[in-house]
């Protein structure tokens, strides 16, 4: 479907082309190089629950949510563009997740770092990575308690490519 009305912004926005329509970033004319990208986010529960998660060193009747998590980011990391659908398929170098309790917030923080070398970034990949292990831990846990959620899932920083990004 065209948008016949270009707004200003729509020219800054890729996957937009100069009549408003979809498209898929063209990338044959980049450079390959190496492109990492790092992402976090959080997974909040009742302190109650938490304190029990954390004296099972996250085990339940599941398995450990951590591990699950783990592999379940790296999964949902190699198949970013089969969820997003304007993606470029990436053969990815490196996918690394690691899980930090958090006392103070009763939480726990989930962060990705990905790794290509191509002619796209992987922020979306990161992103991705870190949105499917919480939500796995979400799964793994829900039998606990409902009052639990995701928050603050961004960008931390991307090297690599045309400019390189640092959450301030």
């Amino acid at each position: 479907m065209s948008n016949s009305v270009q707004t200003d912004h729509q020219s800054a926005l890729s996957h937009l082309d100069g009549n408003g329509d979809i498209t898929m970033v063209d990338v044959s004319g980049k450079t390959a190089t190496t492109r990492e990208a790092n992402a976090t986010g959080q997974v909040c529960f009742p302190s109650e629950i938490y304190a029990q998660i954390k004296a099972a060193d996250g085990m339940t009747k599941k398995g450990s949510i951590t591990q699950t998590a783990h592999i379940a980011g790296i999964m949902a990391a190699k198949r970013t563009h089969d969820l997003i659908p304007l993606c470029h398929p990436l053969p990815l170098d490196k996918i690394g997740l690691t899980f930090v309790y958090n006392d103070a917030l009763s939480s726990i923080t989930v962060s990705a770092v990905v790794k290509v070398t191509h002619k796209t970034g992987v922020e979306m990949e990161a992103l991705t990575a870190v949105s499917v292990a919480c939500l796995t831990i979400y799964d793994m846990t829900k039998a606990l308690s409902h009052d639990i959620f995701i928050e603050d899932i961004h960008l931390i920083k991307k090297t690599g490519g045309k400019s390189d990004y640092r959450h301030a």
